[in-house]
């Protein structure tokens, strides 16, 4: 017996039958969403303008809108050239993202290469030895011989 099975896209936001599966990018982050025709024509509709504007990643100034200058993007590995603000913005994310994957790293001074290669590669710190599990102070028992408030009664 021959067995046929069938995918159905459902529309993300109208939850409907969707006719496609629409790829998109916002801050570094990859998107994929499914929807219908009207749905993805809309969402193209409405990201037309920025499109427009805009140059594809990877290529600075490849593409700019007349009359404006392009944004300075911010090289992998320094060559000098970038200013001192955007040096010390890429060495501030070097110096978050190490600490976020377990780095040691100072507030200041210059980033050892081997964690700027390690923020290049996305690699985490080699696993530290775990520390010995500290047994927690036991907590005091309430005082008994503390005095405590007068009990006052109302009555109507």
């Amino acid at each position: 017996m021959a067995k046929v099975e069938t995918i159905r896209l459902v529309d993300d936001i109208t939850g409907g039958e969707a006719d496609e599966t629409v790829g998109f990018g916002l801050d570094g982050r990859s998107f994929e969403i499914d929807l219908s025709s009207a749905n993805a024509r809309r969402l193209r509709d409405d990201l037309a303008p920025y499109l427009a504007a805009a140059r594809p990643a990877g290529t600075p100034g490849a593409r700019k809108a007349p009359g404006r200058a392009s944004a300075p993007v911010t090289p992998a590995v320094s060559d000098g050239s970038e200013s001192g603000a955007a040096a010390r913005e890429r060495n501030r994310a070097v110096r978050v993202w190490a600490r976020e994957n377990g780095f040691t790293v100072s507030e200041r001074g210059r980033i050892p290469s081997e964690i700027v290669e390690a923020y290049h590669r996305g690699t985490p710190a080699p696993a530290a030895a775990e520390p010995e599990p500290v047994e927690p102070e036991p907590t005091p028992a309430p005082a008994t011989d503390r005095p405590q408030p007068p009990v006052v009664e109302f009555s109507g």
